[in-house]
């Protein structure tokens, strides 16, 4: 497709969400002269109170209707200005992926087919490429029986999203987000027909790995090729037992790196990943725990590090990787307020058995140690403040309701 060909100022369809990833797209692409048109269903969504979002269009959740919200995103990329689609959440890839043909008709596709796809939100096919490609990973498998009792276990969904392309009783208008990662106390007090039930498809169970060292490696690939990456590590999490990120600091580790390259290139990858690892204390190895085929939440400090993703992904889209400026800065934090209160809100309320708790005390004065020697915040910024505004309004109301 010859996006030069189609004239006016060029535009790009962000879905906005609750995580930062939406508004880290519209202020990095806004700021270049780039349109950014942002599509939610919620009028409250942060990133429609940024400044630099040049048009606020409420469409169907997908979660409600997937074909709907296809049907909305397929009537913007008709329009002649916009130029492409960024995924930003795993039903965005899924609808992306699913009809790309579709789309390919009118905007650029820097996301992968779904057969691709579907090696990373199916977690049996990915560890199964994971084998193939020397990465390492826990022992996993289908929670069809009660695992050893004498280990320690988590109980994860086998599929990051539920639909019709992966569960047969599901129609196409159906996308639903399965239940989130459970920590197994007993493994005699779950029953895999009960796991079955609380996840609505039958779950995996994974080998638990005591460790706090959580990592993420970042990459945007055309047809195979890394074009640009990025590695940080997490300090701290939504929760102690750790979670999305609030806290996190960017590395270069070429260990880190060449396993999430191995990986990628094994699964012949195009478009966005982040790939998720825990570093085994032990022996030093990086163990895969999962791979986000999107745009990520701590999106705006990959940004504040050096590496503009949503810059990158635009330059792929109009065919100027060889433009990609694949440099950041390593050994910098940045922090997601909501998150870090989140964090110690868990210290306080919650009590996970596999995971020692921190002392409260002690974790306030390394968040308020942290906030003062590395001030970069996802939402917060001087020229566009409204979306830390409402991301707060939002999360106030969420308590008192």
């Amino acid at each position: 497709m010859d996006t030069a060909a189609r004239g006016g100022r060029a535009s790009v369809v962000i879905p906005g969400v609750a995580a930062p990833s939406s508004v880290a797209c519209v202020r990095s692409l806004g700021r270049r002269g780039i349109r950014p048109i942002v599509v939610s269903s919620d009028e409250t969504t942060p990133a429609f109170h940024s400044k630099y979002c040049a048009e606020a269009i409420r469409v169907p959740s997908p979660h409600d209707d997937l074909v709907a919200y296809k049907d909305a995103l397929r009537a913007l990329a008709e329009r002649p200005d916009v130029r492409t689609i960024v995924p930003v959440r795993e039903p965005d890839i899924y609808v992306l992926s699913k009809y790309r043909e579709e789309f390919a008709e009118f905007v650029a596709t820097p996301w992968p087919d779904f057969e691709t796809l579907s090696r990373t939100q199916d977690r049996i096919r990915l560890f199964s490429a994971a084998e193939t490609a020397g990465v390492d990973a826990p022992e996993t498998t289908l929670f069809t029986a009660p695992p050893d009792g004498d280990r320690q276990w988590i109980m994860k969904p086998r599929y990051t999203i539920l639909g019709d392309e992966y569960l047969e009783e599901y129609t196409p208008e159906t996308c639903v987000a399965p239940p989130s990662t459970t920590y197994l106390e007993s493994t005699h007090t779950t029953s895999a027909e009960s796991a079955q039930l609380e996840m609505h498809h039958v779950p995996l169970v994974q080998e638990y790995v005591s460790t706090t060292e959580e990592y993420g490696f970042f990459a945007l690939y055309d047809e195979g090729e890394a074009v640009a990456t990025f590695q940080h590590r997490q300090r701290r999490g939504y929760s102690y037992a750790g979670g999305p990120s609030s806290f996190r600091e960017s590395v270069d580790i070429p260990t880190l790196k060449a396993a999430g390259l191995a990986l990628l290139d094994e699964l012949e990858w195009h478009g966005l990943a982040m790939v998720e690892f825990l570093r085994d204390e032990e022996t030093g190895q990086f163990k895969l725990m999962e791979v986000n085929p999107r745009f990520w939440s701590s999106l705006p400090f990959t940004v504040r590090a050096g590496a503009d993703f949503p810059y990158y992904y635009w330059l792929q889209a109009a065919g100027r990787t060889g433009e990609i400026d694949d440099v950041y800065e390593s050994g910098i934090g940045g922090h997601l307020l909501r998150g870090e209160a989140l964090y110690l809100y868990s210290i306080l309320t919650d009590d996970i058995g596999l995971v020692e708790k921190p002392g409260f005390s002690s974790a306030v004065v390394d968040v308020a140690r942290s906030l003062l020697t590395q001030p970069r915040f996802d939402y917060l910024t001087r020229d566009d403040p409204r979306p830390f505004v409402r991301d707060a309004l939002n999360t106030i109301s969420a308590i008192r309701s």
